[in-house]
């Protein structure tokens, strides 16, 4: 199998369009990735990155624009590409009436791996993912965590340079997907390339690069550092209080109600408020004030380093100023 790239580019999208009749899932998208670079393409539910994902695996026929993935053209080779990567959708792509141990062989003929390595690359498959001993336990009987694990081993089994996750951790326990997280620096550090996509903002941290996409368009892109730097206007407070949601409504009706107030946004981020103000303003005598005159009294407050959530929340809203601000209630996405 020929899984050569032909330049430093494992990826390379130009003016990617993707139309559904007079629906514009992905709008002119450009970007390129590196060879063995953890790629992350964020966004929130229905910003286009399924579709894009899809497009790239040759799944989906795009509609105008250019595109090579692993030097293959996603118009003209599409079947060459599904032959030379891995895909790992959110649904894991398993077959829910076959074994753990019949999973791994079906995939393995949809790869047609030799017979003389099959074996191996079953036994691989069965000690990443921690199951040899349920080898022939229906698939149907595992949990979440388990099958995310699996879908991965059938995904790879061909062992491909470039991986296209799409939502790989949608619906798995917390300690499941730091686990899973493991697993993907380790293929990267073998010199995978890994393309993948999450509405999990934390995620988004452990990428070498992301693209920020809203509506099918990218709003920014860099790695998580340059992202926080470049697109982060404004100081980000976060406020802790046991009354949140009168905090959250007296704060909102100030910035509504005196204009010079250095508070540009207030936003529900878990158990806490993040506020964002004018850069180098200190509210740490002001906001006590605002909240004292009704009776509230801050736990803590403090000016924090914004989360890659802060910046694309205020790269969307910047996007979108007849958008009302100070409305959203984040941080669990």
């Amino acid at each position: 199998m020929d899984c050569a790239i032909e330049s430093g580019w494992a990826v390379e999208i130009e003016e990617l369009v993707k139309a559904f009749g007079s629906f514009t899932a992905v709008d002119h998208i450009s970007l390129k990735v590196k060879r063995g670079e953890i790629f992350g393409f964020l966004g929130p539910n229905g910003a286009g990155k399924s579709t894009t994902i899809r497009m790239l695996c040759g799944i989906l026929t795009p509609t105008s624009g250019k595109g090579k993935v692993g030097g293959s053209d996603i118009f003209k080779d599409s079947e060459k590409i599904k032959q030379n990567i891995g895909y790992m959708s959110q649904k894991f792509s398993l077959y829910e009436d076959l074994t753990v141990e019949e999973n791994i062989d079906f995939y393995a003929g949809i790869y047609c791996i030799p017979g003389a390595i099959k074996k191996e690359r079953k036994e691989w498959a069965l000690h990443m993912a921690g199951l040899e001993d349920r080898r022939a336990s229906l698939t149907s009987t595992l949990a979440g965590g388990w099958k995310q694990r699996l879908a991965l081993g059938c995904a790879i089994l061909h062992e491909p340079s470039i991986l296209f996750l799409d939502e790989p951790t949608s619906g798995v326990d917390p300690l499941s997907r730091r686990r899973f997280w493991d697993l993907i620096y380790e293929m990267a550090g073998k010199g995978v390339t890994v393309f993948v996509t999450t509405h999990y903002m934390d995620e988004a941290e452990y990428c070498d690069r992301l693209a920020l996409i809203d509506q099918g368009r990218i709003v920014a892109l860099g790695t998580p550092a340059e992202l926080k730097i470049q697109y982060m206007p404004e100081d980000v407070w976060e406020l802790e209080t046991d009354q949140l949601d009168d905090s959250l409504i007296l704060l909102q009706e100030k910035i509504g109600a005196i204009p010079e107030l250095p508070i540009r946004e207030v936003a529900v981020f878990g158990n806490t408020l993040h506020i964002l103000a004018k850069k180098g303003e200190d509210l740490s005598f002001l906001i006590p004030s605002l909240l004292a005159g009704h009776g509230i009294t801050p736990k803590r407050l403090e000016k924090i380093e914004p989360s890659l959530e802060d910046v694309f929340v205020s790269l969307v809203e910047a996007k979108s100023p007849g958008n009302p601000i100070g409305t959203a209630r984040r941080g669990n996405s």
